[in-house]
């Protein structure tokens, strides 16, 4: 089972934001969210940031999927 961040893309261009924005906002490192842009699994403490900073849960912006790593 693989993870997901097709939500949380989704939900950053509703809100106009870039990677960039979120990077900031939540004070994540560049490689944290090279780690996001690559469907690569980050720590529970990062999802909770993003889900605070954006006043979302962790539903909104990620989802097990199905199938073989890429």
């Amino acid at each position: 089972m693989n993870v997901s961040y097709n939500k949380l893309w989704k939900l950053m261009i509703d809100r106009k934001m870039n990677k960039s924005d979120l990077r900031e906002l939540v004070g994540i490192g560049t490689n944290t969210l090279a780690k996001l842009s690559k469907d690569q699994q980050v720590s529970m403490e990062v999802l909770m940031k993003i889900c605070s900073k954006l006043n979302c849960d962790i539903s909104d912006i990620c989802e097990f999927v199905e199938g073989e790593k890429k």
